[in-house]
């Protein structure tokens, strides 16, 4: 074998011992077995050598050799030229062994050579240039053409997966792309932007350049040509549809028609509003049809959605809208406006007056044909005086009086029938018109004077003191005969007022507001009697309409009276004892004499002037015991019958700085564990009864004493509040005397001087301990152990006199029961 024919096969060897072939051995017995072998390997390449049992000599090779396999004698099989995937992936091969004779000992056995591939093929796309359309607004995503390019790699290896990409588009705007592809599939579609901005009146026709690559170590790629058009967007609003109403053709019936812009799109409708019924369809070629008659008068228009959704029922672009109107035919008679109208017209309205606008209705659409009204009056009842005395303007329905006036006493009510009519149809209403009394009568008194009338000063306000009667000739219960009095004369204060019976006319004269004796002791009094309705031209009122009468006024006693009900004043409370702080000022109807006097001066700060009503302070007054002093103010009359009145009188009580400041609480027990291991600090905190602003207190704080310093130092929190912190630790275990000066900062400034108790003393678990000694009211050790044994002891004396009581009563229970049983009963 030659040093070539040695290398080969030491890679052959190498070759099959990662793998291929039977048991990953090179070389072994005639048996069915399979190799796998890159394809474009040198040739001469060894792949097996069979090993024959006598009387086998030597070898045959039969079936897909395709001039390339061949075996030698001595069982090596190899393959002289590269191989080639593409020619044949699969070689059936046949192994048979000979003996010397050339008979076949065994097999044959069969031998597949599996060819592997390697990346030797690039990708060439079908076709040098592609031609595509799409619809402005198309679905984004959504392939509407497709490039296709081929490899005769092995697709189920990278090196014939294929991957696709657009490298350019032309025209690009706004550095935008429009257009994307499938990497896997090599389907193209719009990006969003694509979606949104497509507009074939901007830009017809785009150019995109597409590549193509394997997926194998060392890529091969392809690029070909894609023209594209845009084409106008298909999936618009339809145009307004009219339909007529109550249409007696078949329906379902076409109205119109929406259309996706590629085939296979779903449709439906969407109601707008919530309808009792719905009368429309679609179909799935977009045709939509109203499904039975519409009725105008119902509705006369019907707006809903039409949608385009995929096979997973996922929309393909926004809804549109669908406008059907419902065209209007005269199919309603004009109806009355009521079963019968009325209308009112006074006696003596010149010719020509207006009486109403009658209007008739029609169901039909307005302003058209079919609901214009005409108007005509055919009947009128009674004809007295004359016939015609009515007329109605044929377009507007204006009710006027044509021949001459009318009279109640000849007719109070008028029936008439008016024609009412549009293009095709005629409906007859009925008219009422009444005849209205005018105001051509004035109220006239019965009497002209009603005399004199008495009533004292305290009557009763409420009260009816007289009753006064008018009578009118108009007509009853109307406007013209209707009366109301007014006072004219005599009470410009309004003391007195007249209530109208409404059945009667009858006027009830009644007292509005007390009478007063002082002020008006005779009110000569003038009334009139008037209609609600103001009077006819040419008919005026005269003496006939008015009345009077005289009222005199009786004097009552009567109590004093002051302006008010209550009387503020406001003093500070270091006002100097006698000062006056009100004037009590009250007035007796009758004139007397007035006496005043305090009620409910409990505490003694106040008197009063008896005879001026000057209220002054009587002794020291004291905002923080009360600053809202309420007592009650009496003025009498002098002389019989003494009558009073009483008023409230409130003194506000203002402030002054009058109050030293003062610790906030009773500081007790304030203590530090001795010996201290740092600065340590307490708070406190400080009050004053004066009032405060708004703004709070504002106390300041300071050590009492200039030697303590060196040891203490008192810092400011706040306005109340402020800290006393040790300034070394030094301190001995004894209780320290703090005085602490605290200034408030009135106007005059107020300052105390407190003392705070501070005790360092030695702390188990965190808590102060004191020896007994130091701790007065605290018992001993030994104290307390005393009397815990002299209560032991006590306790034992008690159960031991319980026990042995017990044992005593069981003891004469037992006697007793001994003597009862000696003793015999008797017998006669």
């Amino acid at each position: 074998m030659t040093p070539a024919q040695l290398h080969c096969l030491c890679l052959v060897t190498l070759y099959l011992t990662t793998g291929y072939g039977e048991d990953g051995k090179f070389s072994g017995p005639l048996k069915a077995m399979t190799f796998s072998i890159f394809e474009g390997q040198e040739p001469s390449q060894v792949i097996f050598q069979f090993k024959a049992n006598p009387p086998a000599v030597t070898f045959k090779l039969t079936g897909e050799t395709d001039g390339i396999f061949e075996i030698q004698p001595n069982g090596l099989l190899y393959h002289t030229k590269p191989l080639d995937r593409e020619r044949r992936a699969v070689h059936e091969l046949q192994v048979s062994a000979l003996d010397a004779q050339g008979a076949t000992v065994e097999g044959p056995v069969p031998i597949t050579i599996e060819v592997k591939d390697i990346n030797d093929n690039p990708p060439r796309f079908l076709q040098s240039k592609y031609e595509g359309s799409v619809r402005q607004n198309s679905r984004p995503g959504k392939p509407f053409m497709y490039v296709n390019a081929t490899d005769l790699d092995d697709p189920a290896t990278p090196n014939g997966q294929l991957s696709y990409h657009v490298l350019i588009q032309l025209p690009k705007v706004s550095e935008i792309m429009y257009f994307q592809i499938n990497n896997k599939t090599g389907g193209i579609s719009l990006t969003p932007d694509g979606s949104r901005s497509l507009d074939p009146t901007k830009n017809l026709n785009y150019n995109l350049v597409i590549s193509v690559r394997d997926m194998g170590e060392h890529p091969f790629s392809d690029t070909t040509s894609v023209d594209i058009t845009v084409k106008e967007n298909i999936w618009k609003m339809p145009e307004p549809v009219e339909i007529i109403e109550n249409s007696t053709d078949p329906h379902p019936i076409k109205i119109t028609q929406v259309q996706w812009n590629e085939p296979g799109a779903r449709y439906d409708l969407v109601e707008k509003e919530k309808l009792p019924r719905f009368p429309f369809s679609i179909d799935q070629n977009g045709d939509i049809f109203v499904t039975q008659p519409l009725d105008h008068e119902e509705k006369d228009s019907y707006v809903f959605h039409a949608i385009a959704t995929d096979e997973n029922r996922k929309p393909l672009a926004a809804p549109l809208q669908v406008y059907v109107k419902v065209k209007d035919i005269n199919d309603n008679p004009p109806t009355c406006p009521s079963e019968k109208t009325v209308f009112e017209i006074q006696e003596n309205e010149n010719i020509g007056s207006d009486i109403g606008t009658f209007t008739g209705h029609d169901m039909d659409e307005k302003n058209t044909e079919n609901s214009l009204l005409k108007y005509k009056l055919v009947d009128q009842t009674p004809k007295f005086p004359q016939d015609n005395l009515f007329m109605i303007q044929t377009y507007l329905g204006l009710l006027q009086l044509s021949k001459q006036s009318l009279k109640k006493q000849d007719s109070s009510q008028y029936n008439l029938t008016i024609e009412v009519s549009d293009k095709d149809f005629k409906t007859v209403c009925l008219v009422q018109v009444n005849v209205i009394d005018i105001n051509d009568q004035i109220p006239i008194f019965e009497k002209s004077d009603y005399g004199n009338l008495t009533f004292a000063e305290n009557t009763a306000v409420g009260t009816t003191i007289l009753v006064i009667q008018a009578t009118d000739s108009d007509e009853p219960f109307t406007g013209s005969s209707k009366i109301q009095y007014l006072i004219t004369k005599g009470d410009s204060e309004g003391r007195l007022g007249v209530d109208t019976d409404p059945q009667t006319n009858a006027g009830y004269v009644i007292l509005k507001k007390p009478l007063d004796f002082e002020a008006a002791p005779i009110l000569n009094i003038m009334v009139k009697a008037e209609n609600l309705e103001p009077l006819v031209s040419g008919v005026n009122y005269n003496e006939s309409s008015y009345a009077s009468f005289t009222l005199f006024v009786t004097n009552v006693n009567e109590a004093p009276q002051f302006s008010q009900h209550v009387f503020q004043a406001e003093v500070r409370e270091d006002v100097a004892i006698g000062t006056t702080v009100a004037k009590m000022t009250a007035v007796d109807p009758e004139g007397l004499d007035l006496s005043y006097s305090l009620k409910g001066e409990e505490r003694g700060w106040l008197r009063i002037d008896r005879t001026t009503g000057d209220i002054l302070t009587a002794a020291r007054l004291d905002r923080e015991t009360e600053s809202l002093h309420r007592v009650q103010v009496v003025a009498a009359e002098t002389t019989k019958p003494f009558l009073s009145s009483t008023v409230e009188f409130h003194l506000t009580i203002t402030d002054v700085n009058d109050n030293p400041p003062r610790l906030a609480k009773d500081y007790i027990g304030l203590s530090f564990c001795y010996p201290l291991k740092g600065p340590e600090s307490l708070i406190f905190a400080a009050t004053d009864d004066d009032k405060q602003s708004f703004r709070g207190p504002h106390f300041t704080f300071s050590l009492g004493s200039e030697h303590l310093k060196k040891d203490w130092e008192v810092s400011k929190i706040n306005g109340t509040h402020a800290r006393l912190s040790t300034k070394h630790k030094g301190f001995e275990e004894r209780a320290y005397n703090i005085p602490i000066r605290i200034n408030d900062g009135g106007q005059p400034p107020l300052e105390s001087l407190v003392s705070l108790t501070v005790t360092f003393c030695t702390c188990v678990e965190g808590s102060c301990y004191r020896p007994v000694g130091q701790q007065p009211g605290r018992p001993t050790v030994g104290m307390a152990v005393g009397i815990l044994l002299s209560t032991l002891l006590v306790i034992g004396i008690i159960l031991a006199v319980v026990f042995i009581r017990i044992k005593k009563n069981k003891g004469g229970d037992n006697v007793e029961n001994t003597q009862a049983s000696e003793v015999k009963p008797l017998r006669d």
